[in-house]
């Protein structure tokens, strides 16, 4: 698949029904919520929830996170067992949030190169594709070793997020560190981090990423994907989709968590209508799925 273009990552976000929207609307890819390996050893049933997958979301990535190569596996080999619906394993290992990386996941991961070698290592020999999201490191050196072990560990793709742990969403993603890594390893870089318009994606592209992974950009923008495969419609068309959307996450996950969903959107689907600051306003202070849906169509 040539110029691939995936949904990121997002916790809390790429929820079931928000991974189908996506496929359904030109993302090439989408991946899960980022999943506790050690919650799916300990059966945890809020862990298992986020398993669940549609068959209108296909190709999908399940995206994991552990401290430590013996619990990925086990976490891995759940998945295996009870989740058919996926092509590859991801590895977190760029989620900068101190809650997570106090137990030596995720970023924490960035200062042990030797766990995250061994984590790759071992969770290949389930014979799935392996996709590791790290972040880039304080100096261009260090992110292009941690690259090259993941590399020699036989990661099938690097996603690199031009911004530090440190940073964690502040500033402006560096992309000359995703040039940088993109002509080092030819074929096996993915680009994170400011995607927020056609030509963000054109960028990442021109460096020679396989893959451009969409997070915030794509919530601000949900037809972001199909605009960039030459789709263009028009209000109406949007206001309808995202409230077809929206009895359809009701469907998937229920009531609350799909007006969640639509009120992360708020923003996107209200600029399509007439006095939007308004109604954003009053969308978000809305208490039911049909009251939101109602302001929309007002």
């Amino acid at each position: 698949m040539n110029k691939i273009l995936s949904l990121a990552p997002l916790a809390g976000v790429t929820t079931l029904p928000v991974r189908e929207f996506f496929s359904q609307h030109r993302a090439d890819m989408t991946h899960t919520e980022m999943i506790s390996c050690a919650g799916l050893v300990r059966d945890n049933a809020k862990t298992f929830e986020m398993l669940k997958t549609s068959e209108f979301e296909k190709p999908l990535v399940i995206q994991l996170f552990a401290p430590d190569e013996k619990i990925l596996v086990s976490g891995a080999l759940k998945v295996k067992n009870s989740c058919g619906n996926f092509f590859a394993f991801g590895i977190n290992m760029a989620c900068p949030m101190p809650k997570i990386t106090k137990n030596f996941c995720r970023a924490a991961l960035l200062k042990r190169p030797e766990i995250a070698f061994n984590m790759v290592k071992e969770l290949k020999k389930l014979n799935f594709p392996v996709w590791v999201k790290i972040r880039k490191l304080e100096k261009e050196n260090e992110t292009l070793n941690f690259i090259e072990i993941l590399a020699a560990a036989g990661a099938d793709n690097i996603c690199v997020h031009g911004r530090t742990a440190a940073q964690r969403y502040e500033g402006s993603a560096d992309k000359k560190i995703l040039e940088i890594s993109a002509k080092n390893f030819p074929g096996l870089i993915s680009a994170s981090g400011d995607v927020k318009t056609i030509e963000d994606i054109d960028e990442y592209f021109s460096y020679g990423c396989v893959c451009v992974m969409l997070a915030r950009g794509a919530i601000a923008n949900p037809f972001l994907f199909e605009e960039y495969r030459g789709i263009n419609r028009n209000s109406e068309e949007k206001i309808e989709i995202l409230i077809n959307f929206a009895y359809r996450a009701k469907e998937l996950a229920g009531e609350h968590k799909a007006l969640i969903a639509m009120k992360r959107f708020a923003g996107a689907v209200l600029k399509f209508s007439h006095g939007s600051a308004d109604k954003r306003n009053q969308a978000c202070m809305s208490t039911s799925l049909e009251e939101f849906i109602k302001i929309l169509s007002g």
